[in-house]
Order: C-alpha cells, then structure tokens, then sequence
C-alpha cells in the first residue's frame, strides 16, 4: 500500500510492504495490473540503486517494484546474524512478489541481490518467468573460480574481513566521514546516491545488519543455489574488481533454461547505477522474450 511519508519523486511511488513483523520500503513504477518485475539490489545500495531503470520498465507496461530489503529497511532489521540467511532472504523475495498478487513474476537483481536470486531460481522456478542478473555469478560458478584461481580467492578478500562480528569491519568502513565505505563505490555512482547510502548506512545498527548478509553463511560463498531452468539474462562488467571473468563465463554451465551472457566491455561492478542506458534495453528485450 502507499505510505503516508513524503512522496517519492516523480515518477516513482513511495510503497511499504509488510512481511511478516518486518516493514520493507519499496519504490514502483508502471501500472498496478502490469506484470511484475521485482528488483533486488545488492551491497551497499538500496531500491534506489535502480532509479535509472524503473521508470523504463514502467513505461513498457511493467509494474516494476524494487524493495529495500532485509537490514536495509529500518523497519526489517532483525537481531541475530541468523536472521540473514539466505534462505530468510528468498521468503522475503517470495513475500514481496506474493504482496503484489503476482503469482509468477520477473526478477532483476544485483550484487548481493543477484545471490538471493539464484537461489530463489533453483528452489522456486514455478515462481519465475525469466531472471535478469547483473554482476553476481552462479555461486557454484564462483566457489569453483575462488577454488581454482588465486586472483578470484584474493578478490574476496574484502568478503572475509566483512565477516568479522567483531565491530572491526564497521569502524574501518564509517571512519574518516565514511571514506572507506565511499570508496567501494569507485567513483562509477553519482554522488547524490552515494551520500544517501551513507546517510542511511551510518544509522545506529544499519551498517551491522547489512553486513549480517555477509556473515550468515557458513563460509565465504555458501549459498544454496541448485540449477537454474528458468530463462536467463546475465550481465556482467569487464572492470569489476570483485567478481572476474572466469566465474563470470563459466556461469551458464549452471543454467539449462534459455541463457544468455553479456560481458559489458568497460564497465564495473556497479551497473545499475553506471550503466543504466546498457543494462535497461538488455532487461527489457529479455522481459519481452519471456513474457
């Protein structure tokens, strides 16, 4: 339902979902019968890393919906690292489609959000009408990459220092005016955005909680994720520090649904936000294709 807070700007609503004891905020576009594409964003952003993106999706006919979700929403910040869970975070995913009457949906993800989606594609593909993932690998693609290949297993490096429950990890990141934390983004997401991710990341225990995504695995990247039979859109960048090309094009060995892989030559982790005009045609030639 809309909230009552103070309106989005146009042309994005403002809406609250209601899971469980936990109240997600969530922009939209596009009309209330339209088919649903659910967004998910990833580490350190929130729904608004896709400002650039809803409104197309809306003006196709969609009705695109991208939710602040589990830690980032100040509503839906449970306690325990437990509570992050991959598992929590697909029914949250599930919860959120399940709000907007959409039986079967479309999911666009990002980063971590991209995890939460193979995932949910393995567990749940009677819930799917195509999955659109931006930057994150198959996990098994990149436990296997992380295996074999030093450089990948040193790209994560970052991954086990944010491990750490010791509050280490988020003194480093909020020292100095947040410089660290400024300095994931490198340089490839506007300013504004940047500043209100800071803004809502320094709150009293909002830093931990998104962390707590990082931590609730058993090790680095043990996420559940089977194989993958829905139609498939991967799109990944050619300058992301984090994730590499190895774990990237082996991807499509975990997917025996329609796939299709994109490397964006030139560009890094932060696609939604750094290359709106490529990933946008991308998703929506993949949403027509798979209607």
């Amino acid at each position: 339902m809309a909230t009552d807070a103070t309106p989005a700007p146009a042309p994005f609503e403002r809406l609250e979902i209601q899971v469980g004891p936990h109240t997600h905020d969530a922009l939209a576009c596009g009309p209330a019968d339209g088919d649903l594409v659910l967004l998910l964003h990833g580490w350190p952003e929130f729904a608004d890393s896709w400002s650039e993106v809803l409104p197309a999706l809306g003006a196709a006919g969609y009705r695109a919906v991208a939710v602040d979700q589990r830690g980032y929403a100040p509503g839906a910040r449970p306690p325990r690292i437990a509570d992050y869970a991959v598992p929590e975070l697909v029914a949250d995913a599930l919860a959120f489609a399940d709000s907007q009457g959409a039986g079967r949906f479309h999911l666009v993800s990002h980063d971590w959000g991209g995890m939460v989606a193979w995932a949910l594609a393995g567990a749940h593909p009677e819930r799917l009408k195509s999955l659109s993932v931006l930057a994150t690998p198959h996990p098994e693609a990149l436990n296997r990459a992380a295996a074999e290949d030093p450089t990948q297993h040193h790209r994560l490096d970052y991954v086990r220092f944010f491990r750490r429950d010791d509050g280490a990890a988020e003194a480093a990141l909020l020292a100095d005016d947040a410089a660290r934390l400024r300095a994931v983004y490198g340089g490839k997401v506007p300013e504004a955005l940047v500043d209100g991710n800071v803004r809502r990341l320094s709150a009293p225990g909002a830093l931990t909680a998104t962390l707590n995504w990082y931590r609730a695995p058993e090790t680095v990247i043990s996420v559940p994720a089977g194989r993958i039979a829905v139609p498939t859109l991967f799109l990944w960048g050619s300058e992301d520090v984090a994730l590499g090309r190895g774990a990237a094009e082996s991807t499509g060995e975990w997917v025996d649904g329609p796939y299709r892989f994109e490397a964006l030559q030139g560009a890094s982790h932060w696609l939604p936000e750094e290359v709106p005009g490529l990933v946008t045609p991308a998703i929506l030639d993949h949403l027509a294709r798979h209607a």
